[in-house]
């Protein structure tokens, strides 16, 4: 897989050895026991896979390189090149501007974009309507084009079904950019509509097994559908894709979910399911299943609290937190600065968002075990950063670099 170049103030040396000891030692990928750090009174056991993707190493790659190959231009990005509120706010302070927030809301007029200017389209990709708009007024969008690869392989699955004559049923977050990313390039191909979650999908099936009336579903779904979309006819053949940062397992339950209204309702076998219902399970992102896949293995482990480090409005992050929350007391924090002592730690909500101070969230134990995963566009040194603000509130058997060490 191809390297990329990420400014060295998002690496970290130790968890640089700890992942290059663990590829070497688990080259198929096949092992997701985390990798226990011991101090003594304080062992960390941090996920087999966290941290930057292929998407957003390549994203952060062409941005910065796009900063020092267009000096004197002014620089825009569409919105957040990632959902990490660091790797954004170092873009803002080299002078780039973001021209919409996450959910789409202007900030800059795009009436005040020229050919003359740069613009970046992030990491979870944009919208036809946009991208035709900015190569309208002369913009390069290509040459700064940013969008994750697998976020890519979703469009072009997409519209590889759709030639077959599949509609598409997108799972995702409405409002997040990729998902309005994706439904906007699928749309275009053939009859698609969004849903959130099983519980969507279960009202979903119900139109198609003909439950509830046809009127409802234009009001349940609204702003949902493609223009035209005739849910009288346009669920009789179809395929589920999803925004990639969503729980693989959910997508997969969803399709697994409908497939079996779908094979219900027509009668189908195994064996002719796929003249109503397409096969889509390639269009999952490794990265998203490495690293959840990396968290249930880290849950086997007899902790006390786990610690989610990412962007409080990153979809995979949150999913992370999710499945971690499940198991045991689990705290989202976007820096090392939200663990104020031993005592104390500001947590987000992954669901609502809400901010809470947290107190005695280490228990008064030893050793104390503590499981650490980040999502997929938080830098390695936030990782080291929090560990090490950890590793300051104990008397240890071993210092940070001995730890190190032990992984070189």
């Amino acid at each position: 897989m191809k390297q990329f170049n990420v400014p060295n103030i998002y690496n970290s040396s130790l968890i640089s050895s700890i992942k290059n000891k663990r590829k070497q030692e688990d080259k198929l990928k096949k092992d997701f026991t985390p990798t226990l750090l011991d101090f003594g009174s304080l062992q960390i056991y941090l996920a087999r896979h966290f941290g930057f993707c292929y998407g957003v190493e390549n994203a952060i790659e062409i941005a910065f390189n796009t900063i020092e190959e267009n000096k004197g231009k002014r620089i825009f990005l569409l919105s957040e090149m990632i959902h990490n509120p660091q790797v954004n706010k170092d873009l803002l302070e080299r002078g780039v501007q973001f021209l919409q927030d996450t959910y789409g809301k202007q900030i800059i007029p795009f009436e005040t974009i020229t050919k003359n200017d740069v613009v970046v389209i992030p990491a979870f990709g944009t919208t036809v309507e946009i991208e035709q708009m900015l190569v309208a007024k002369g913009i390069q969008v290509e040459k700064y084009n940013t969008t994750c690869p697998f976020v890519e392989k979703v469009w072009n699955r997409s519209q590889q079904i759709a030639a077959k004559g599949y509609s598409v049923v997108v799972h995702g977050k409405p409002k997040h950019e990729e998902t309005r990313a994706t439904f906007s390039r699928v749309s275009q191909h053939t009859p698609t509509v969004v849903i959130n979650d099983m519980k969507e999908a279960v009202e979903l099936g119900k139109y198609i097994t003909g439950e509830k009336s046809v009127d409802e579903f234009y009001v349940e779904f609204k702003g949902r559908y493609s223009e035209g979309f005739d849910i009288t006819k346009d669920l009789h053949r179809f395929g589920v894709v999803n925004q990639t940062t969503q729980l693989a397992t959910d997508t997969q339950a969803i399709a697994d979910y409908l497939k079996k209204v779908v094979k219900k309702n027509y009668e189908l076998t195994n064996e002719n399911i796929h003249e109503h219902f397409a096969d889509t399970k390639d269009t999952l992102c490794y990265a998203t299943n490495d690293n959840q896949t990396a968290v249930i293995g880290m849950l086997q482990t007899d902790a006390d609290i786990a610690i989610v480090v990412g962007g409080y409005n990153s979809s995979n992050t949150s999913h992370l937190v999710e499945l971690c929350e499940a198991k045991l007391p689990t705290y989202f924090i976007n820096n090392a600065d939200k663990i104020l002592s031993k005592s104390e730690i500001i947590n987000c909500n992954w669901r609502t968002k809400e901010i809470t101070t947290v107190n005695n969230f280490i228990p008064q134990k030893e050793p104390v075990k503590i499981l650490i995963t980040s999502g997929a566009s938080c830098p390695d040194a936030m990782v080291e950063a929090v560990i090490e603000k950890l590793v300051s509130f104990f008397s240890l058997d071993k210092s940070l670099e001995e730890v190190e060490n032990l992984f070189k």
